[in-house]
């Protein structure tokens, strides 16, 4: 997506699936397709992934960030600048596998990105694909280089060296106009230790969330078709099973897990959806594996007649709860729906998507 740039117009919105812009007719390679995005907590700082396992970061600068504060103060517009999202950095999160036990290629398409806590004004970043979860560290990274120096007979060189007056930042000379030098300009520390694996489980894929930013900070869950597992951000060999959805008889199998997401105010709460279009509401609390006793967010259409086409567009693909953790808004293929925790038969609101679609689907 693109925003208009110019602040005295209204706000423009334009979808892209890839980077830059292109022209007609010019070819898009598979693995400059964007698969995830998220913007951090406080809008300063949006992370993109695409199929190549890149993760791509913007960080905000808007145009008041330009003036002083007296030119503010006699701008009328001032209220109505659009942010503005600048090229910070971007890294290489996952390259291609293959799993010989399954004979089973891996790609490196990154599925989510999930912004953690920010301490000591380092950015972290999960990231995961089908089979690995990455935690990563990003921070501004200043070089230090040597001054110039006269010869003094007088001096030791190598003291002179090794003192902290023979050093300047690099910011001081910067060699690009926001001070930062081209070939540094974000650090990027891969928490090697931090890489969460499959843990003797289905591979790990699909939905990476973080558990509870505001309170936890510390633990995140990932979902795979069958399974939701909760992980501790210092402990990368092991997780703890919230989720099971795996029947005795693979042939009895009903619905695959979709998406997962914690409430954003209590920990305890935890909403995942399902390929039969099903929200459940599970309390933590109550046991140690939470797939029986749940509440079922159910559209009431969910239960009439269901052809071919109705059970594929049915399945909802992603969830999100709202900033006041009351509502929460789904993605299947034909809908966007908004729930009311409160609720449990019917949204309170539905936002169609691809009508066109609609009279073939019940054909």
């Amino acid at each position: 997506m693109t925003l208009c740039t110019d602040s005295s117009s209204a706000l423009q919105w334009k979808f892209s699936q890839v980077f830059g812009e292109r022209s007609i007719g010019e070819d898009v390679q598979d693995i400059d397709i964007i698969s995830a995005m998220e913007f951090q907590k406080s809008g300063d700082y949006l992370a993109v992934g695409d199929r190549g396992g890149r993760i791509v970061i913007f960080e905000r600068k808007d145009e008041k960030d330009w003036h002083s504060r007296n030119e503010l103060e006699q701008l009328d517009f001032s209220a109505m600048l659009h942010p503005i999202f600048y090229y910070k950095t971007e890294f290489q999160s996952h390259e291609p596998e293959f799993d010989y036990l399954k004979s089973l290629e891996i790609e490196e398409k990154i599925n989510k990105v999930r912004w953690c806590a920010t301490p000591n004004g380092s950015l972290f970043i999960l990231s995961t694909n089908d089979k690995t979860v990455k935690l990563w560290k990003v921070k501004d990274h200043k070089p230090k280089k040597a001054k110039g120096l006269s010869p003094n007979p007088f001096v030791d060189s190598e003291n002179v060296l090794l003192a902290e007056s023979s050093f300047v930042s690099g910011q001081d000379t910067p060699s690009v106009a926001n001070g930062y030098a081209v070939e540094s300009t974000a650090k990027i520390d891969n928490m090697s230790p931090s890489q969460y694996g499959p843990a003797k489980r289905a591979n790990i894929g699909e939905t990476v969330s973080t558990r509870c930013r505001k309170i936890d900070g510390e633990t995140f869950v990932s979902a795979d078709d069958l399974r939701i597992n909760l992980w501790n951000l210092d402990v990368s060999d092991q997780c703890f099973n919230i989720i099971d959805m795996k029947p005795s008889n693979m042939e009895d199998l009903t619905e695959v897990i979709t998406a997962a997401e914690f409430h954003p105010i209590h920990c305890n709460l935890l909403a995942y959806s399902s390929s039969r279009g099903f929200i459940r509401l599970v309390d933590l609390r109550q046991s140690a594996i939470c797939d029986h006793k749940a509440r079922i967010l159910q559209h009431g259409e969910s239960s009439g007649f269901k052809s071919f086409f109705t059970e594929i567009v049915s399945s909802i693909s992603d969830i999100k709860f709202a900033s006041d953790g009351r509502h929460l808004l789904s993605r299947d293929y034909m809908n966007l729906k908004l729930w009311d925790m409160r609720m449990e038969t019917s949204p309170v609101a539905i936002f169609k998507i691809h009508e066109h679609l609609r009279p073939k689907v019940r054909e």
